[in-house]
């Protein structure tokens, strides 16, 4: 995995979507960049998988655009998705067909199919190329699906929620070929999952959808170092906590409080001596605290400027 940017992959401008009155995106701003690992987070309905098929040319926009390899994916769809790989959470793949009958047909379609490594995975995962899809357990079906999805060695991987519903060997062996092929290729993937420990596991850079809109698009690196997760401890004990400017998460009672915060330790030292308080212990927030304390959070209070 390589977090320096390369040339652009997909460009996405002001972006808007409604479904009857129901934004489902709003004024989505994206660039990937090839080479890049990008965590694609949100809470259920906030609009991962709309904008997923708006890069598919499954959705044409409605307001602003969509780019993929330069071509638009509605009016150029060969040229812009010949290039991409994809795993569906529903692994919609034909029943009827063998599992060799389905890597030969996703072969037709794609001259840089690699026999060679379809083999290494089909042994990887234990699969018998003779059975039918249909006669397949959930697990089995989700490792051909992904097979037919990286084996031609796609520019762009697609994956929304490529681990849903499956156990934790299975998801194992999926993430484990997703990473050799970016680790190995240097290739662009998009990773959609409610799974943050593996999103933060694969993943270089984050971005976060809430209610339609880009909530947060940062490498993972700075995104770490730049959230806290902070334990303060005060004279007295508190009603509430005072309303600091950059801190976003807040749980407690009394005299001690748990605090995430997107500034300096410094800075949050310093504003909570007004109040008497002082920092017992800080640490770098992981991606799933921050989720939940961006995603959680109903309504910002009024804030103290932080000195």
């Amino acid at each position: 995995m390589n977090p320096s940017a390369g040339n652009s992959v997909v460009q996405v401008n002001q972006l808007s979507r409604k479904f009857g009155k129901t934004d489902a995106l709003v004024d989505v701003n994206l660039q990937l960049n090839e080479g890049i690992v990008y965590g694609l987070v949100g809470a259920n309905g906030a609009g991962k998988t709309t904008l997923i098929k708006h890069l598919l040319g499954l959705l044409r926009c409605q307001q602003g655009s969509v780019r993929v390899f330069a071509n638009d994916p509605i009016k150029n769809p060969q040229a812009a998705l010949s290039h991409i790989g994809y795993l569906s959470e529903d692994r919609d793949i034909p029943d009827w067909m063998t599992i060799v009958e389905f890597c030969d047909y996703v072969h037709a379609f794609h001259p840089s199919w690699d026999s060679n490594y379809a083999k290494e995975l089909l042994n990887t995962f234990e699969l018998d190329s003779s059975k039918v899809i249909k006669n397949l357990s959930r697990g089995m079906r989700a490792q051909v699906a992904l097979i037919g999805a990286v084996a031609h060695k796609p520019d762009l991987l697609i994956l929304d929620e490529p681990s849903s519903g499956l156990d934790a060997i299975v998801r194992k062996d999926i993430l484990n070929a997703v990473v050799r092929t970016i680790s190995e290729e240097g290739r662009t993937v998009l990773f959609s999952s409610h799974l943050l420990e593996e999103v933060e596991r694969l993943s270089d850079h984050v971005i976060m959808i809430q209610d339609g809109r880009v909530a947060l698009d940062e490498s993972l690196e700075s995104l770490g170092s730049s959230h806290h997760y902070t334990e303060l401890r005060f004279r007295d004990n508190l009603a509430s906590f005072p309303a600091l400017e950059a801190t976003i998460s807040t749980v407690g009672e009394g005299r001690s409080w748990n605090v995430i915060h997107h500034c300096s330790l410094d800075q949050i030292s310093s504003s909570i001596q007004r109040f008497d308080g002082e920092v017992v212990s800080s640490r770098h927030a992981t991606l799933e605290e921050i989720f939940v304390a961006r995603v959680g959070r109903v309504s910002k209070p009024e804030s103290v400027q932080l000195t």
